[in-house]
């Protein structure tokens, strides 16, 4: 399968690189970033843009794809309320769509979060669902709601999570509340492969796919 992939410079990002490299059924992964990865691979293809509302430039990435694997985001906490919402909801909307013109039958996998919810008081849990919400209704989108997301080291992760990440890994027993990003990625691959659409998978979900 060919694979389109977003946010691959990140530490879910990268992790979920790095499964489709070992996968056996991934052809070709295209990354589409604003800088260069310091991942390279045979099948890697870098696509460099830096407007993510509009991808005319980068057409070409979302053609012929099976599965486009959205895993851009940023913390709540690191931009204002407004730039938050476009990141998240606005950033996934735009690539949904130009995903559905080039390639309409290709699986949209979306990294949203645990809590999630519409009626939730948090501002990052309230956008999210929005997504959810918008992608699913748009292009049948997997909507993931991962806990603790074990995933590669990056600057752009919030300080307080680089802080807290030895101390998050003792969650590892519990399925609910740990996850290895590259598990992560093969469940995603899994997923696409089992024509799995339209609908949520929770933590404990996502290492039952990545376990079989």
């Amino acid at each position: 399968m060919n694979v389109l992939i977003f946010g691959a410079s990140g530490s879910a990002g990268g992790s979920i690189l790095r499964a489709c490299f070992s996968s056996p059924a991934v052809k070709e992964i295209r990354a589409i970033t604003r800088r260069p990865l310091r991942f390279t691979h045979k099948n890697l293809r870098v696509f460099i843009h830096n407007d993510y509302l509009d991808y005319a430039p980068v057409e070409e990435a979302f053609v012929d794809v099976h599965a486009c694997l959205f895993c851009l985001g940023i913390s709540a906490t690191q931009v204002s309320g407004e730039e938050y919402r476009k990141i998240t909801h606005d950033f996934a909307l735009a690539a949904a769509n130009t995903l559905r013109i080039h390639s309409p039958n290709a699986a949209f996998h979306f990294i949203s979060g645990k809590g999630t919810s519409m009626n939730s008081r948090f501002l990052w849990a309230h956008v999210k669902a929005e997504t959810e919400r918008d992608l699913m209704s748009l292009v049948n989108a997997v909507c993931w709601r991962p806990a603790f997301i074990d995933g590669e080291s990056s600057n752009s992760s919030p300080r307080l999570y680089r802080a807290l990440r030895p101390l998050f890994r003792l969650f590892k027993p519990f399925r609910s509340l740990y996850v290895n990003g590259q598990d992560l990625g093969r469940a995603m691959l899994k997923a696409t492969l089992e024509n799995i659409r339209g609908r949520v998978i929770e933590n404990a979900e996502i290492r039952d796919l990545a376990d079989h």
